[in-house]
């Protein structure tokens, strides 16, 4: 048995946070929370309200070729994040190393997991293999680190992606793009690696963050005219992409979250391009730090930004009118701000679970001169209060705040499945958010009588389903009223002596 295992805490599935916190740095895993303390602050709202974070890693993973999936975790852990993953379309299956009291302590459980990574490393099947404890094994000190680099050619990553260490689901793809990205650039500095697929002459610019499908393809059309060619876009979709996205000249931080990642591009000698091509505005910026990045003539880059004249076309030929706020947690709420702000829309607040980075600043700045306040690791009450008080023509947002904004008669969509699945960038996102958007805003009076419909159902003594009017029994609830006020008499005097 290893040392490190020798004296591993037992952890309970329902423990604090701060309990967990506080046995996985007992338990030999302190650096690893440090580092994502560093990567991912959390502020003032140290919770994560949005879906398990190790979904995004696992999602992540799911989605690129020839790579395997192990968790390690409680079961009920595991089944939500399997189930919400094959809901989200992946199409393969999860493997699982389950655990007890006893193989957390005597270190069995390391063994177990160690096992099932030999018994799955074919490299006829997987380039690689990713491993990933979640709370439990975290919390015990699970060394994943001890695993092998590679079985039979097949590359280990072993990652840790707690609740208590990693705020959001966003960022824990990060964890994950930063582990493979650590390992590829390893390869590189070693020997010479598997030649790429598909290998562009020009200089490249690799692309931080997941995007709709079409926007790659019109960065590299906006790139053209300067020489460069779109790189790939990280996290990527098979092992040999992190050789390329390693070998470009830049990283365009689409995505300004993604902390981890950017060390490792850092560390291969790669330069950090910020924001995005998004709009008139952020275009002309964009590609503007993108000629200064690789000393690019004046003429060049004007050339390259006359793109913004069908930037602009588009956006004028799709108005939007009226006050949007925008929340969200998947990182790129910011740039959705900005689009909506230069189709025409009055937009007061966003909102992002994700955390401020040196990166984040350009849309920072130009937002804020546009009247928009940014609220970074925006919390739920933040999102709700804002609609609450604006009473905005149309809310973006999480399900609950969907759900808060439908109650007042609000028009609303939910930011992942709406919003984030349409082109953002160059001419295709311009007029891209104008329908849905305005269909929506459109049904506002539709809103408005459902609402009327249905006031005072669903709430209080109208929650469920009654035939006729409710049982309400005011006997039984001044009964329990005295009892709780008793109560409350009793303690405060045990407070007193």
């Amino acid at each position: 048995m290893p040392d490190d295992l020798a004296h591993t805490p037992p952890v309970g599935g329902c423990s604090s946070s701060e309990t967990m916190e506080q046995a996985a740095r007992e338990a030999g895993a302190g650096g690893i929370l440090d580092r994502y303390k560093a990567d991912y602050p959390v502020g003032p709202h140290d919770k994560p309200q949005s879906m398990c974070p190790a979904f995004g890693s696992l999602r992540t993973g799911l989605r690129m070729r020839r790579v395997g999936t192990i968790l390690s975790g409680s079961a009920c852990c595991v089944y939500g994040l399997t189930f919400v993953s094959h809901f989200y379309g992946a199409r393969r299956s999860v493997g699982y190393v389950p655990f007890s009291s006893e193989t957390l302590v005597t270190g069995k459980l390391f063994e177990d997991i160690r096992d099932s990574v030999h018994e799955m490393a074919d490299p006829d099947k997987y380039d690689a293999i990713i491993v990933t404890n979640l709370c439990v094994p975290t919390a015990s000190g699970v060394p994943l680190r001890l695993l092998p680099d590679q079985i039979n050619g097949v590359r280990i990553v072993g990652i840790d992606v707690p609740g208590f260490g990693i705020p959001t689901h966003a960022e824990a793809k990060d964890v994950l793009a930063a582990a493979m990205l650590s390992h590829a650039r390893k390869e590189v500095e070693a020997g010479p690696v598997a030649r790429p697929d598909a290998v562009d002459a020009r200089p490249s610019i690799a692309l931080l963050g997941e995007m709709f499908p079409a926007d790659p393809i019109g960065v590299g059309g906006m790139l053209t005219p300067l020489g460069l060619a779109a790189g790939p876009v990280v996290p990527c979709r098979e092992w040999r992409e992190l050789y390329s996205a390693l070998d470009c000249d830049a990283v365009a931080a689409i995505h300004p979250f993604y902390t981890g990642a950017i060390r490792e591009f850092r560390a291969a000698g790669r330069s950090v391009i910020p924001s995005a091509p998004v709009g008139v505005d952020g275009t002309h910026a964009w590609l503007a730090a993108v000629g200064d990045a690789f000393g690019e003539s004046a003429a060049k880059v004007a050339e390259a930004q006359g793109i913004t004249a069908a930037i602009r076309a588009g956006l004028e030929a799709a108005p939007i009118e009226g006050t949007v706020t925008v929340s969200g947690y998947e990182g790129s709420e910011l740039l959705v701000a900005r689009l909506l702000i230069e189709s025409g829309a009055r937009v007061p607040y966003v909102g992002t679970a994700c955390p401020k980075t040196e990166w984040s600043a350009p849309d920072v700045d130009w937002l804020a001169a546009h009247g928009c306040e940014v609220k970074f690791r925006a919390s739920l009450e933040d999102d709700l209060a804002v609609v609450e008080g604006e009473r905005p023509d149309l809310a973006i947002g999480t399900t609950p705040v969907v759900q808060r904004a439908k109650e007042m008669g609000i028009p609303s969509l939910y930011f992942t499945n709406l919003i984030s699945a349409r082109p953002l960038m160059g001419p295709a996102g311009a007029g891209s958010l104008a329908p849905v958007v305005n269909a929506a805003m459109a049904n506002r009076e539709r809103m408005a009588s459902m609402k009327a419909f249905f006031e005072g159902v669903g709430h209080g003594d109208t929650a469920g389903v009654w035939e006729g009017d409710p049982n309400l029994r005011p006997e039984f609830r001044a009964a329990n009223a005295k009892k709780m006020e008793k109560r409350a008499k009793t303690k405060a005097a045990e407070a007193m002596i």
